[in-house]
């Protein structure tokens, strides 16, 4: 073929695509113009819209723009026709009219413009060239429609968007420096304004609140920043009805058109793409099913075959399939993201459908990706199972036969029941050992899998932040930080703690979690697990000394006045500050309280040297405490008892002492010095409350019994050390000997009673694709957790040789990371992205419509959820 054959193919091959092109392009409106002028008018009519500021006034206006960094503006519906317009001579002189064209008029124009510069250089016929295609960036716009039905709200949001995308976007929408104007020749704009417009926010399943989502193909506003690439390096084949083969040659590819390309794509970016980096839109929480279908559209086998006639394949008649719709939807959707020059795709089709048949994923909430793959991959399955009718098989026993022969016995009954493209590519087989713990009867089955879930050895440790405080004369508060198994218990805290502490033989640690300067619970049980202890969560550690009999422990809780305004009216009540602080001691009267609190606040006194005189509040106050019998009776470092008169002398109108219940709260009257106490409802525990007066807050430093640090805290910039583990360490835990949970007893056949048996499984056959997920979430009664362990895994080399209990000498067992699901954030929530290998060492980050290049050494992260490996071929 000539050159000028190749030249009108590659033009007719354009043309057709755009002419079904149904985008809407942004362009300026001098460039459409020009080429109108030239041409007699279709007589299409068009819609003139003003460009307005979104309402604001005000300080509002500027807080909007401090915490909503989007682009937002109004555009007000105008009166005035194009023709008045045209005859004022009004239209494109400021520079700033824009108009909104289908893709068949942007053409026509791009054709008006390319032929103006041929003919002054007598040159080739029209060709849209890589200049131009590259030219085009899409921009994505939420519309709503404002209560008055002449306007319509737009906003442009970096979460839409590219940074690159937006920051062209903010230039051409500044509308606070000159006012533009948008002439809309598509008609989109105007259905918004139609009786369907009901119709369309029901129909759309992109948005909430009547948020509608408009993509624009943006032309000729670029500032002429792209990415060149080398010559032998631009071109990627169009598909042109023919099949893309991943894992070939790529001889099955006919047309010899070509794009540029470059370090940004279409599915998200600014600039050119290439085959299969097409993003899909999130269509309101759906990025977990954005992730798991980028993998899948991703796998080799699955595209050569989804991209050829897999339609002749479909089971329409299987009871467990969705009659094809589960099929022909990815095969559909999956044909949309390998054509040359998608722009980013919006499954709603895909998701009705797989909503239709898993009610579970309808709505718009978030769901896990790999519930979806496992779902996707069985539904595939069902849906191309070439099996019409299904035989009835019984798996035979054993009877001590070799384990090939049951193994290859299993699989065939297996394949007699399921053939697909599924069980071609993604399934395989393990070995089931059953042996029960009391007659010791062996059960051995050959199951298939289609993924691994391979869970997340628990051998990581936690860091535990904890206060000790040490009781007596020599009061001392410390902060100790330990390491403990995350799945240890009370016991493994108190053994840390007491090491760090250096705790005596004659001592003991009794921790409590303070919540609002108050003891809410003792944690008492060494049995309890530390998952009862979240990181934000403040513990104190009392060390105290043994053998105290007869002495109870006497749990201080200390309030003080605290004074604030409301509705402009002072009030004042009291409100509990500080550490609570705990002694031993023999109280048997309110004086022996008081005397005991004075005691334990010695530390904290504001020693004032300016003061000599020996009648000054320091002194005398600890003279309370100090002028005692050089033979009295101690207990933990405190007097038994004390001056009564003393202590009433100079505490009368400072301290006032309350009993409290275990909550803090006071019960009774204030507590007299000279009378004795009343019983205590906790045997061997005293709860007293102490109102301080503003003149004692002056005289104590508060501040050094008021710090109390978070079990854990994170750092405004840090990030709690990371846990590492290998695949491997992931592999051989799944694969390790365990006895079954009490939910999952096992039937003995020999015993004919239920067993808890142990079970032990093996890889017997692996598939051409092995999916391995891992367990990153955990639940439980009471708790739900998402492990953030890094899972070191290899890319290219991941070998399973050694793990193999049966080699048929043919098989690989080395495989090559292809795709990874990530999720990141916490449970119920967070965001899922999807990592694909495209060849040599190239990788690209698919995140919902946005697509960019990212670098090898950065794809492992402890975000990884489930990952994708192809068998690579022995050489």
């Amino acid at each position: 073929m000539d050159n000028s054959s190749e030249d009108s193919s590659q033009q007719q091959q354009t043309e057709s695509s755009v002419k079904d092109d149904q985008r809407v392009y942004f362009v300026p409106y001098r460039w459409w113009k020009e080429a109108q002028d030239s041409a007699p008018s279709d007589g299409k009519s068009a819609t003139l819209y003003a460009v307005a500021p979104a309402p604001s006034y005000g300080a509002m206006k500027l807080i909007n723009n401090i915490f909503s960094p989007d682009i937002a503006f109004n555009l007000r519906r105008e009166e005035e026709s194009l023709s008045q317009s045209q005859e004022n001579g009004e239209v494109g002189v400021s520079g700033r009219d824009y108009a909104l064209v289908p893709g068949d008029m942007w053409l026509q124009a791009l054709k008006w413009h390319s032929n103006s510069k041929v003919a002054a250089k007598n040159g080739k016929s029209f060709s849209a060239t890589d200049e131009d295609i590259a030219d085009v960036y899409p921009l994505q716009l939420r519309l709503s429609v404002s209560r008055e039905t002449s306007s319509l709200g737009v906003r442009i949001s970096k979460k839409d968007n590219t940074v690159e995308c937006f920051r062209r976007a903010y230039k051409i929408f500044s509308v606070d420096t000159e006012p533009s104007r948008i002439w809309d020749l598509s008609g989109q704009t105007a259905l918004f304004f139609s009786n369907e417009n009901n119709n369309m926010i029901k129909d759309s399943q992109k948005q909430s609140e009547q948020d509608l989502l408009l993509e624009l193909q943006v032309y000729g506003l670029s500032d002429s920043v792209k990415n060149k690439a080398k010559k032998d390096e631009m071109s990627v084949p169009y598909l042109n009805g023919s099949s893309l083969l991943m894992n070939g040659s790529g001889s099955g590819i006919t047309s010899n058109l070509t794009r540029s390309s470059s370090s940004s794509f279409s599915g998200g970016s600014c600039e050119a793409g290439t085959l299969g980096l097409t993003g899909l839109q999130n269509l309101g929480n759906t990025c977990f099913m954005n992730s798991a279908l980028q993998c899948l559209a991703h796998t080799p086998k699955l595209v050569d075959y989804f991209l050829g006639d897999y339609k002749r394949e479909i089971n329409h008649d299987n009871p467990l399939g969705m009659k094809g719709e589960i099929a022909s939807g990815f095969g559909d959707l999956l044909k949309k993201l390998w054509a040359p020059g998608a722009s980013p795709v919006a499954p709603r089709t895909f998701k009705v459908k797989l909503s239709h048949f898993a009610p579970q994923f309808s709505g718009f909430n978030q769901h896990d990706s790999q519930e979806v793959l496992a779902f996707l991959l069985d539904g595939l399955h069902e849906d191309l199972n070439r099996v019409k009718d299904k035989p009835y098989v019984e798996a035979k026993d054993g009877d001590d036969r070799p384990d090939e022969e049951i193994a290859d016995e299993y699989w065939n009954y297996h394949l007699a029941r399921n053939d697909s493209i599924i069980v071609d590519v993604c399934q395989g087989q393990y070995r089931s050992t059953l042996v029960c713990p009391v007659c010791k009867k062996v059960s051995i089955t050959f199951d298939p899998f289609m993924y691994l879930s391979l869970p997340l050895p628990s051998t990581s440790m936690r860091s535990m932040t904890l206060t000790v405080i040490k009781s007596g004369s020599d009061l001392q508060i410390s902060t100790f930080t330990i390491t403990v198994p995350k799945d240890g218990k009370l016991e493994d805290l108190i053994r840390a703690l007491s090491t760090a502490c250096s705790l005596e033989s004659d001592e003991t640690l009794l921790v409590a979690e303070i919540y609002n300067n108050r003891i809410i619970r003792y944690l008492e049980e060494p049995a309890d697990s530390l998952s009862l202890i979240r990181d934000g969560d403040r513990l104190v550690a009392y060390r105290l000394h043994k053998g105290t009999e007869g002495a109870p422990l006497v749990m201080f809780t200390h309030q003080q006045i605290d004074e604030h305004y409301i509705y402009g009216k002072l009030t004042s009540n009291w409100k509990a500050f500080g550490i609570p602080l705990a002694a031993h001691g023999r109280v048997l009267k309110g004086s022996d309280v008081c005397s005991l609190y004075l005691q334990l606040l010695v530390p904290f006194l504001v020693q004032n040297r300016a003061q000599t005189d020996e009648h000054n509040f320091d002194r005398s106050s600890t003279e309370v405490c100090t002028e005692t019998e050089p033979d009295d009776k101690r207990v933990n470092g405190f007097p038994v008892s004390i001056a009564e008169e003393n202590a009433a002398e100079h505490l009368d109108m400072e301290f006032h002492f309350y009993l409290s219940d275990d909550k803090a709260i006071a019960k009774g009257a204030e507590i007299v010095m000279n009378e004795p106490l009343q019983s205590t409802d906790i045997p061997g525990r005293l709860n007293v409350l102490v109102n301080w007066s503003p003149k004692m807050v002056e005289k104590y430093n508060t501040s050094l019994f008021s710090s109390l640090p978070e079990v854990f805290k994170f750092g405004f910039f840090g990030k709690r050390p990371q846990d590492s583990v290998s695949l491997y360490k992931c592999l051989e835990a799944f694969l390790k000997e365990e006895p079954l949970g009490p939910e999952d007893m096992w039937f003995c056949p020999g015993c004919k009673e239920h067993r808890q048996a142990t079970k032990k499984l093996d890889l017997w056959r692996l598939s051409e694709i092995l999916v391995i997920h891992l367990k990153r979430f955990s639940y439980s009664r009471f708790i739900k957790n998402k492990l953030e362990t890094y899972v070191d895994f290899p890319t290219h080399d991941l070998d399973l040789s050694s793990y193999m209990a049966y080699k048929d000498g043919k098989s690989s067992y080395r495989y090559m990371l292809y795709a990874i699901s990530n999720h990141y954030g916490s449970m119920g929530g967070g965001h899922y992205t999807a990592f694909v290998h495209q060849g040599a060492d190239r990788w690209y980050d698919f995140d919902d419509s946005h697509v960019s290049p990212i670098s090898k050494d950065k794809i492992k992260t402890s975000a990884a959820y489930v990952l994708f490996y192809r068998r690579v071929e022995e050489t």
